[in-house]
């Protein structure tokens, strides 16, 4: 299992800093919030990259279907330049929760859907030199402009895709075929070991591939022995990343930021 952060919130200043401790305690991997408004994650993400050199970056998460599809590759594509291919995309429909906001972006469950299969097929398209693109929702052609499609290449032959994947639904989870991993979000009741033990028997005889990423995130202690004793059975189910989050409120508040900084401190939960 490897071992990732998302982090809290704060300044820019602040995340940058907590995303070099980060790397420097052993976490493999510092995953970044993308809002509609606040610190942009994508600039964010840049400049860890840069003061840093192992761990994974990336979103958690992008809600792709009220983004551009060919923007965001191309986003992506520059922070896995800039890291020496280290990024990952995590990306969704996009919350709905009347806490998150409203920016006037499409809330049909339906067509949200249908946007997030496109975007996918347009980043894979932009990633492997095609810049053309024509959808139900999206058309884009910038061949005028083929050396853009050279420029843009990532690092990585193909950057990992992380799809929520709404458990048991069978077609949310056939697009997480289509892509590198998936966040399991039950339709009914929270996610636990043994929903996660069942999402791996899925994927396991869908023929997805060995290398196929489960993810789940959760709070641990900043005790070893006590945080130790909340990933394994996850672990043990079948998980592949376990990410440390804190969603409570109030978010960038000093004492909020202190306590994930010491937990943060402490360590992965290996």
């Amino acid at each position: 299992m490897q071992y990732g952060v998302v982090l809290p919130g704060g300044t820019a200043p602040q995340q940058l800093e907590l995303a070099t401790i980060a790397e420097k305690v052993g976490w493999d991997g510092v995953f970044v919030w993308e809002a509609a408004y606040g610190v942009d994650a994508w600039t964010l993400l840049g400049a860890i990259a840069g003061r840093t050199s192992s761990v994974r970056l990336g979103t958690m998460l992008t809600p792709l279907p009220w983004r551009r599809p060919w923007k965001v590759a191309s986003q992506a594509a520059t922070l896995d330049q800039l890291s020496d291919g280290r990024a990952i995309l995590a990306i969704g429909m996009g919350a709905v929760a009347t806490g998150q906001g409203q920016t006037g972006e499409t809330l049909d469950v339906r067509e949200r859907a249908s946007r997030l299969d496109e975007g996918i097929d347009v980043l894979r398209s932009f990633w492997g030199g095609n810049l053309t693109f024509s959808g139900k929702h999206f058309e884009a052609d910038l061949t005028a402009r083929i050396d853009l499609a050279e420029a843009g290449t990532p690092v990585q032959a193909d950057i990992p895709i992380w799809v929520v994947g709404a458990w048991p639904r069978e077609r949310s989870l056939r697009r997480a075929l289509r892509c590198s991993g998936v966040i399991p979000e039950p339709m009914a009741g929270d996610l636990t070991p043994a929903t996660v033990h069942d999402v791996r028997e899925w994927f396991n005889a869908h023929d997805a591939d060995a290398s196929f990423d489960i993810i789940v995130e959760g709070e641990s202690s900043s005790r070893a022995d006590l945080a130790r004793a909340t990933v394994l059975p996850w672990e043990e189910a079948g998980a592949t990343w376990w990410l440390e989050t804190q969603w409570r409120q109030p978010r960038n508040s000093p004492e909020m930021l202190a306590t994930f900084r010491q937990r943060l401190e402490a360590g992965p939960p290996r």
